[in-house]
């Protein structure tokens, strides 16, 4: 039979209205396009083309392979039929299937044939190959619960029409790239596509650049990496899609960027890519296709402003934590109403004196209670780094019994235990009551685990936050406490500014200090009596003879941080996750060395992770002369480290550095050099490489967040969703090229310095913008698998108006299709 000319059609009408239009003007277009009435093929009865079983298909699978073409055949048609009917005849049985091939477009309105099959794939060349009558039935086809498979060409098949462009996901840019090797970052590891594939999957094929990038309208589940190769014009920049998936207009559909090549369809790894995309639409196995959907989520503000004159709703955000039973703990450092006076003279006994407040919100009424305050050295206001101050109520953190006793761990700065004379202060971990059915603090209940020095004489890098591992041993963060303005913002290094004999500039007498707590991580295991002991495997006993002996700390685990505010453990692999803030300078010298680093580091073991010596990637600083500290010594060496400075108390003989596993500067992220014989970077910055481009920073402040815990059990309806199991969330307090990405480590680099794998943002989720979380403080996911996330506001050292608790929760549902539309039972779903 003689195939009818086609109009081209941009389907802004129904399916239903097209037809009956065409009905009435199909003699008239064949006459216009050159055809005539006689020879074109008539057009059926809408009631024919609708007449499919729902969900086509059935037990018996079958699968569709359409290959048309507009222009001449692809050169990969004959590889690709025949690596899918392999696919269909071989592995379990109870996921094979049946192929047929054909480039007849009647078959999607041939007296109901379609509905014989549970996918389509298309395995087209481009062009305009369906008729407006023929696309209406593949829409019905979809809308019946059926499942589209596109590879490579198929983005421009049909370039007229938006509903195909929807099934698809995206179309081409321009023509696909020539043959080239490239890495595959697979980021989706559920998908029964993907889920079997490498990491960093590098093969050859021809790379499309997509004209609008489809990533949070569909869900992707690879990308290709565009350092790995060339892609030429209109590239997509580090978020380049490859293959996705979305649940579509009823049906279910995939696609593939992948298999441009003939040689693609004899590879091992794309067969199995293929065999999951079509187990997925064929109803052989369900999957998520809806998780990195923005629409799929919501971000709701669940604080109110406070009443003038009062922090009845929140206080200057600093920290939260949630309950067992879903209430919400959160935290403000010190700073209350903007209206009151900050003290700043020292002579003054209320210098610094603020509120560290204790909030409470209930999910289940929306209600939220001052749970209670503590007097803290931590509101001295804005100003340069001999004013202002960032001690106060820094970290809250919650028993791991919490639910019984009702005890709650809180890292703070007393005012009461200040030393105006010396300018030095007393930062203490405490423990208090909160009374489980008022929600308010016993202030009276405290029980001092541990106190130690820090200086206040100048401003800032306080740290504060607190987590748990599985074994009951508490983390606990702690800053530097000194000042990188006297290194022009790169090592905190100048031994000779001082207070009353205590430098507040030299980083070494605390951080690279082996005996004192700041600048660290802590691990210790809180006692029922309020006391503490030490587990095995910190970095420090407190008894190494090393050099005399009485020169380490046994609560250390992390040495070599600047200013950790924000740490987290995975309880499931028991790994340590933090983020600390870097110096102030803005590019790199070749003189001083790398610039400012915020720094993220997954961490398996106790060690020593460089500051004020390294940073990054092992790249070290300079030393400083004396007396003259603006003359450069020797650089640093990373792999052994000494604390030669005149202020430290601690070993001169450091552990090695560890390389951390993010970092990021003004210039972009995972900024590296070339290195000379001595393993000395250059630091020109243009010979730099960035090896993670989805970042960089600018103004910036790392805000470590979780790493996200699937719970099948849970009967939430709030919940994220599977995919993003085991994944990391990283963020930065500010929110324009700063990160705010999930993002997954390889379990075999993962704490050895090994670079993140694959990244997404999370800018649309956890939205960004002036509506939006504009300053993140904090982030916690809930036992209902929700997240809660705290904007620090619009101005420092006070809340206002938009400082905030805020509840992103996801509604996007169960993984398709419903276990009562599969097709049979999956040897593997």
């Amino acid at each position: 039979m003689q195939r009818a000319p086609h109009r081209r059609s941009t389907r802004s009408r129904s399916r239903k209205g097209l037809l009956a239009a065409l009905l009435g003007v199909g003699g008239l277009t064949a006459s216009l396009l050159g055809g005539s009435v006689a020879s074109a093929r008539p057009y059926p009865e809408p009631p024919t083309t609708l007449s499919l079983p729902s969900p086509p298909g059935g037990a018996n699978v079958k699968v569709l392979v359409f290959h048309a073409s507009a222009t001449e055949e692809s050169p990969t048609v004959d590889a690709g039929i025949a690596a899918i009917e392999t696919i269909g005849l071989t592995g379990p049985a109870a996921g094979r299937f049946k192929t047929e091939a054909t480039d007849d477009p009647a078959v999607f309105t041939n007296g109901g044939r379609l509905g014989k099959f549970n996918a389509v794939v298309f395995l087209t060349g481009g062009g305009d190959v369906l008729d407006p009558e023929q696309e209406a039935g593949l829409e019905s086809y979809l809308e019946a619960g059926g499942g589209f498979v596109g590879i490579h060409d198929a983005a421009r098949t049909e370039p007229y029409s938006d509903w195909f462009t929807g099934l698809i996901g995206a179309r081409p840019a321009g023509a696909a790239s020539a043959v080239q090797r490239a890495t595959v970052e697979v980021g989706d590891r559920q998908h029964p596509a993907t889920k079997q594939l490498p990491l960093q999957w590098k093969r050859p094929d021809k790379w499309f650049n997509w004209a609008v990038n489809p990533s949070g309208s569909v869900h992707t589940v690879a990308r290709v990496k565009e350092s790995s190769y060339s892609p030429g014009t209109g590239a997509n920049g580090w978020d380049h899609p490859v293959s996705w998936c979305r649940d579509y207009d009823g049906g279910r559909s995939f696609y593939t960027g992948m298999g441009g090549t003939a040689d693609s369809f004899t590879e091992t790894d794309f067969r199995d890519h293929l065999r999951g995309a079509l187990a997925w639409t064929t109803r052989l196995s369900q999957a998520d296709c809806k998780a990195t959907i923005n629409a799929n989520y919501t971000a709701e503000r669940v604080t109110r402003p406070n009443q003038p004159g009062q922090n009845d709703q929140i206080g200057e955000p600093h920290g939260l934590v949630a309950a067992p039973d879903g209430r919400v703990l959160y935290i403000g450092r010190g700073g209350a109403d903007s209206s009151k006076p900050v003290v700043t003279d020292w002579n003054n006994p209320d210098i610094g004196k603020g509120e560290g407040e204790i909030h409470v919100y209930d999910p289940s009424s929306g209600k939220v209670t001052k749970a209670g305050a503590l007097t803290v050295f931590g509101n001295k206001g804005g100003g340069d780094e001999l004013i202002k101050v960032e001690e106060g109520l820094l970290g809250v953190e919650l028993d791991p019994g919490f639910m019984a006793n009702g005890w709650v761990y809180l890292h703070w700065t007393p005012h009461a235990r200040i030393n105006r004379d010396t300018h030095m202060a007393e930062r203490r971990i405490s423990r208090f009551t909160l009374d489980l059915a008022t929600n308010r603090l016993d202030l009276a209940s405290e029980k001092v685990l541990l106190t130690w020095p820090v200086q206040i004489h100048s401003c800032c890098h306080a740290g504060g936050g607190m987590t748990w591992d599985s074994k009951g041993n508490l983390y606990i963060a702690t800053g530097d406490n000194n000042s990188s303005g006297f290194s022009g913002g790169y090592s905190g290094n100048n031994p000779e500014p001082n207070f009353k004999g205590v430098s507040f500039a030299d980083a070494r007498r605390t951080a690279g200090n082996t005996n004192n707590l700041n600048g660290k991580i802590l691990r210790i295991h809180p006692q029922d009596d309020g006391t503490y002991t030490l587990p095995e495997g910190n970095l420090f006993t407190g008894r190494e003879p090393d050099e005399g002996g009485g020169k380490t700390r046994g609560e250390i685990y992390v040495m070599g941080v600047r200013n950790p505010a924000r740490i987290f453990v995975d309880k499931k692999t028991d790994i340590l996750y933090a983020g600390w803030v870097g110096p102030d300078a803005g590019a790199p010298s070749t003189t001083w060395g790398p610039a400012k680093y915020d720094t993220f580091a997954a961490i398996t073991k106790a060690g020593n992770h460089g500051w004020p010596y390294c940073m990054g990637n092992k790249q070290p600083y300079r030393d400083r002369n004396l007396p003259d500290p603006g003359k450069p010594l020797g650089w640093y060496n990373c792999d052994a480290p000494k604390n030669e400075s005149p202020n430290n108390d601690g070993l001169v003989n450091l552990p090695p550095v560890t390389s951390n596993t993010i970092w990021y500067s003004p210039q972009g992220g995972g900024v590296d050099y070339p290195r000379d014989a001595n393993g000395i970077p250059s630091y020109r910055t243009e010979e730099q490489k960035l090896l993670l481009p989805w970042l960089k920073g600018g103004g910036q402040a790392t805000m470590n967040g979780p790493v996200y815990r699937y719970d099948a059990a849970s009967t939430s309806t709030v919940k994220w969703p599977s995919y993003w199991d085991g994944k990391w969330f990283v963020g930065d307090f500010y929110d324009g090229d700063q990160p705010r990405h999930a993002v997954l480590t390889d379990p075999r680099t993962v704490g050895k310095g090994g670079l993140p794998v694959h990244a997404e943002s999370l800018k649309k989720i956890i939205p960004v913008g002036a509506n939006g979380i504009r300053n993140l403080m904090d982030w916690k996911f809930a036992p209902d698998g929700s997240l809660y996330v705290l904007d620090y506001g619009r101005g420092f050292f006070t809340s206002d108006s938009r400082s905030a608790l805020w509840h992103v929760t996801y509604k996007g549902g169960e993984a398709t299709p419903t276990a009562d539309q599969l097709a049979r039972k999956a040897a593997d779903r």
